[in-house]
Order: C-alpha cells, then sequence, then structure tokens
C-alpha cells in the first residue's frame, strides 16, 4: 500500500504559484505535466484561482500538473483550497484517472470562462 496519492492540479496550486506551498508543506512532490482529456471546460474567479468543471459537449483539454500528495495532506490541501473548489477524479490525456481539483459548478456561474487559454498558466500570461 502506497502512503501517497496522486493529485492533478489545475491553478494556483501549481509550481511557482501562489498556493503552491500549501503542495510543498505537506511534503507532496511533483510528478509531471501534462493535460486532461477533452472534457472540461475553465473559469476563471475574479482572476484569483480557475475552476474547472466537467462537460458533456464542448469540452478541452486543460494543463495540469501531477503531484505525489502523501494521504495525510490530502485533507490540509483541500482544506486550503478557495471557496468552491473540491476533490474529484479527473482523467488525463493518457488514459490515467488521478483525483484532481475541480469546481463546483455554481462556483463558475457569472464568472469568466476561459477554456480558450487551455489552462490558467497560458491564461495569465495572455492578461
Amino acid at each position: 500500500m502506497t502512503n501517497t496519492i496522486k493529485l492533478a492540479v489545475n491553478g494556483t496550486l501549481m509550481r511557482g504559484l501562489a498556493l503552491n506551498p500549501n503542495l510543498i508543506n505537506v511534503d507532496a512532490t511533483f510528478e509531471r505535466e501534462t493535460k486532461t482529456v477533452s472534457t472540461y471546460r475553465l473559469w476563471s474567479i475574479d482572476d484569483h484561482y480557475p475552476a474547472m468543471i466537467k462537460v458533456r459537449e464542448g469540452g478541452v483539454a486543460i494543463a495540469v500538473e501531477v503531484w505525489q500528495v502523501p494521504l495525510a495532506g490530502l485533507g490540509v490541501i483541500l482544506s486550503q483550497e478557495p471557496p468552491g473548489l473540491a476533490i474529484g477524479k479527473v482523467m488525463l490525456q493518457d488514459g490515467e484517472e488521478v483525483l484532481g481539483v475541480i469546481g463546483e459548478p455554481l462556483t463558475v456561474e457569472g464568472k469568466r470562462e476561459i477554456s480558450q487559454y487551455g489552462g490558467w498558466r497560458d491564461y495569465l500570461e495572455a492578461k
């Protein structure tokens, strides 16, 4: 039995961004950059953080980072996430399903959709 679990992150938890210390502080380790399958859309929540939601149609591949997170740290990370974000299952382009940070549908209502950028970093760079 492993003591870590894979977690896909798509926003401020990524390397070098505002909440990345939340991963580092629980001894999580970066595994790789990848993308999701094309069944997700991404919104900016007041330009503070993104929310990714799985959709039936019109989805795109979203850039994510996969981290190995100690099981004991997963709850700590989730408790420090912004409002409206949760942990769910995310399908990666290589067919692997991992836990990932996802948005609750009500969180994105009235917010700016940024799916066309393909990820939070690209959106920030384009601003």
